[in-house]
């Protein structure tokens, strides 16, 4: 009886006497079900998206959301940041924010709405901005509500779906609704992880597209497991056909977005006679063509300087090649023109190519044909291979992906259109890390030594990057912050960037104050000196993810001491050896004369595999660690 009298009371608090008709408060908190609170710092309460496709050249897409913050953390929930630029038009925006009963609190204000440049660093100019509204109340839970409306002459892409679109987040209702005029071509649409079937009908001149989830319950990412992106509800959508700024196309293959993109090119790779001439006399006695696309690059590199320039169509098409050639700078797209109409010159085919950058290095959706890049590089073909520029780094390697580019699918833009192509995909034998160390170590249990490595591929981008940009100040600091030795001091260094290899020199003189503890008349030391794995996961039975594994790499360390004289070893660590799917490890301790030498492989493979393979993964690194960290014990011999 008690409850109940306090839940009636409750009501009348919260409807302010009218829920006796039947009406319920929409965004009281304490409605929320707790399968879905739990674990949430947020809830969507009910988020609508309707975007219709006025022609193809226009559209206007209109977001009502509304979250109820549960907590400190879910606060990034009661912000909403609207983009737009040149080609995109915010119409309006409106703001409520309600208390824990669902009672209104505060209305947002025009004022209240800031708007700022959304220009990047690296930029000279674009015309991407942002709007900004915030809401929020003193205590938690409280619930926002943002509508707002675009209007978007930028048809080349059209509204994606994510109503989960972060961890701790729950859904309780979210729709997606696209509306496209009867007399244009089906909707385009790649499904993932939604639940049901879209509904699709005729309405008032309308083709009608309709998605909806109810009750998702927070999801959250696992260690070494997919991206979150991978692991939600979402909904991609694509034009047939669109129109920007007066180019039109069809985006129903990927050769029909290459000769859209030949559309914008057209014209824009013309230089001047005196620079043709001078590529030709650079490349004139060079013996091969693979020599000859290396001066062109460099030449260019040497020339240009990379900034970005964003304005309208100008995200897609380039300015032309002799702007470039005469001011000496230009965006990735404008640098990748001018580079190709320098190879051109000089009687070397290329293709300009779209490709999605980024150490994220997000999968293309090979089936699914539309714009899903947001960089360009260079694709030279030769007898041998393809060799890949990058045009917007001017230390870059010639031929050398990384991983900015490497192990991906970029859009080939040739004069018959786009072709879907692969760049370099990586393997152990690419990432290498091989180390010598020359030890001297003392009874008292300090040392002093000298360690030679060479990181190639992915595992020379770290320092090759603070060889170009850091002072030597600069760079001993994040080698004293990089270095896994337990104590040290650096009395000497060298960094050397190889020139046109992916490939950095490290030379350190070491001292080692703390090389082994000393225990009466016995020395212990761990004979792995600087590569050392510690990163083991947690341990669970229940993995619902995949298991990823991202990079291929091989690890040599070969180490040397000199021991004390009069000393021998006492106990030494058996070889070890285990291999999983993930890799392999071998280690082994040999002990000559005063000499004790200790080697260590390591090779790790990139793969993807399923949830069950978790605790393989999990015990091979628990093997490769305990390895490791195993000691050697030194003895002085008594006479």
């Amino acid at each position: 009886m008690q409850k109940r009298f306090l839940f009636l009371l409750l009501s009348v608090l919260v409807c302010g006497g009218n829920c006796w008709a039947g009406e319920t408060p929409s965004y009281a908190s304490f409605t929320i079900k707790p399968e879905l609170s739990k674990g949430a710092n947020a809830v969507v309460r009910t988020e609508e998206t309707v975007f219709t496709v006025l022609s193809p050249k226009s559209s206007t897409e209109r977001i009502k959301r509304v979250v109820t913050v549960l907590n400190e953390d879910g606060k990034q929930h009661a912000r909403l940041v609207v983009r737009y630029d040149k080609l995109n038009t915010v119409n309006f925006i409106k703001g409520t924010v309600y208390d824990l009963l669902g009672k209104k609190v505060k209305t947002l204000k025009t004022a209240e709405i800031k708007d700022y440049s959304n220009t990047s660093d690296f930029s000279l100019y674009e015309d991407n901005r942002v709007k900004v509204a915030e809401l929020s109340l003193p205590s938690y839970p409280y619930t926002v509500e943002f509508e707002y409306q675009v209007t978007s002459a930028n048809m080349l892409f059209y509204t994606g779906w994510m109503p989960l679109d972060g961890e701790k987040l729950a859904v309780e209702n979210a729709s997606f609704q696209v509306n496209l005029p009867s007399n244009m071509p089906p909707l385009r649409y790649h499904e993932q992880k939604v639940p049901g079937k879209v509904s699709v009908k005729q309405e008032a001149g309308q083709q009608v597209y309709l998605w909806q989830v109810n009750d998702v319950k927070p999801v959250e990412e696992e260690v070494y497991g997919p991206p979150f992106r991978e692991l939600v509800p979402l909904v991609r959508t694509a034009p047939a056909t669109f129109e920007v700024q007066g180019y039109a196309g069809t985006l129903e293959t990927w050769q029909a977005l290459g000769e859209w993109q030949n559309k914008l090119n057209a014209g824009r790779d013309q230089i001047s006679e005196a620079t043709k001439q001078q590529v030709q006399a650079l490349v004139k006695d060079l013996p091969t063509p693979e020599a000859k696309v290396k001066a062109i690059y460099q030449f260019m590199q040497n020339k240009t300087r990379y900034v970005s320039i964003q304005l309208g169509i100008g995200g897609w098409q380039p300015f032309e090649a002799n702007m470039v050639d005469s001011k000496g700078y230009g965006d990735c797209k404008a640098l990748s023109n001018y580079t190709k109409a320098l190879l051109e010159a000089a009687g070397i085919k290329s293709h300009y190519a779209l490709i999605y950058a980024g150490d994220d290095n997000r999968p293309i959706l090979k089936d699914f044909p539309n714009s899903q890049f947001n960089h360009v590089v260079v694709a030279v073909p030769t007898a041998k291979d393809t060799m890949w520029l990058e045009c917007t780094n001017q230390m870059a390697d010639a031929g050398y992906t990384g991983s900015s580019t490497g192990d991906r699918y970029s859009l080939l833009i040739t004069p018959e259109g786009g072709k879907l192509v692969s760049t370099p995909r990586f393997t152990a034998s690419d990432n290498t890390q091989l180390r010598t160390v020359q030890v001297k170590l003392s009874a008292q249990g300090s040392g002093v030594g000298e360690a030679f490595t060479q990181f190639a591929g992915l595992q020379h981008e770290p320092r090759g990057a603070v060889v170009q940009h850091y002072t030597p100040d600069e760079q001993l600091k994040w080698l004293y912050k990089n270095t896994q030795i337990p104590t040290f001091e650096i009395k000497k260094y060298t960094l050397e960037k190889v020139k046109g290899e992916p490939l950095v020199k490290e030379k350190l003189q070491l001292e080692l104050p703390k090389l082994a503890s000393v225990s009466g008349k016995r020395l212990f030391i761990t004979p792995n000196l600087m590569n050392r794995w510690t990163g083991v996961p947690s341990s669970t039975e229940n993995r619902k993810q995949e298991v990823i594994w991202s990079m291929s790499f091989h690890d040599v360390d070969s180490v040397e001491y000199e021991i004390p004289a009069g000393y021998k070893a006492e106990s030494v660590p058996q070889p070890v050896k285990y291999t999983s799917i993930f890799g392999e490890y071998k280690a082994q301790v040999q002990m000559k004369g005063n000499k004790l030498t200790y080697v260590r492989q390591l090779t790790m493979h990139k793969g993807r595999h399923a949830a069950s393979k978790y605790m393989e993964l999990v015990n091979f690194l628990k093997q490769v660690s305990r390895a490791d960290q195993q000691q050697v014990v030194l003895a002085a011999e008594t006479t």
